[in-house]
């Protein structure tokens, strides 16, 4: 079992459960005095270039650190018209027990950021801000319905729109679900009318004949 997770869990009372109950982990730790030193005493020959982010660039090393642990650090900058706003590097600093290197747990922990994605979009999009209630199977019912449609929309995602990474969840639901439409019936055959002047027209109906296109499963 491993633990991800940001500065907020930054605790040496966390840190010590993890190891009573023989948790691997790899948390987020506040840029104090300390972390800083650590930081600025690697070596620069340590350093390994990531593909990270566009417009500029990335590296990742590590150092002993504390009773133990491994620090991780990612290091990024902005380059070409950016580099005059951000001249210098920027850090971001972990701390971990785990085996690997230091370019592969770094990029197991940022993953743990997705998670914190899905979570945003089932409070904001799929109503799971209205839970508690004082009403244990309320609660209960609320997250079944809130849970269909988020992975309704990642299916939606995925299956109709062949999008293989993280997705913003609010622009899928602009663009594709929350469609103004008008269904109507001629010669008992149900036709749906969408606006003619929809920006994403082409791309809706794109995905809505692959997903039509799709086996069916028994």
């Amino acid at each position: 079992m491993t633990l991800r997770a940001d500065s907020g869990f930054h605790s040496k009372h966390v840190i010590a459960a993890c190891r009573d109950h023989d948790v691997r982990y790899s948390i987020t730790v506040n840029q104090n005095k300390s972390v800083v030193k650590a930081i600025q005493a690697i070596a620069e020959a340590t350093w390994t270039g990531i593909d990270y982010t566009l417009g500029g660039e990335a590296s990742v090393s590590e150092c002993p650190y504390g009773d133990g642990h491994r620090l991780v650090v990612r290091r990024t900058r902005f380059c070409a018209t950016q580099a005059e706003l951000f001249p210098s590097w920027r850090y971001h600093a972990f701390l971990t027990d785990r085996e690997g290197t230091a370019v592969d747990l770094d990029a197991d922990h940022r993953r743990h950021a997705v998670v914190e994605l899905a979570i945003r979009d089932l409070k904001e999009g799929a109503g799971l801000s209205h839970c508690p209630s004082g009403d244990f199977n309320a609660n209960a019912a609320w997250a079944v319905l809130a849970t269909i449609a988020h992975n309704m929309l990642r299916w939606l995602s995925r299956l109709g729109l062949d999008h293989q990474g993280p997705i913003v969840a609010k622009t899928i639901r602009r663009k594709f679900i929350t469609v103004p439409g008008r269904l109507t019936h001629r010669s008992r055959r149900p036709a749906l009318h969408l606006p003619t002047s929809w920006p994403w027209a082409t791309e809706w109906t794109a995905c809505f004949e692959r997903l039509r296109s799709l086996p069916l499963r028994t």
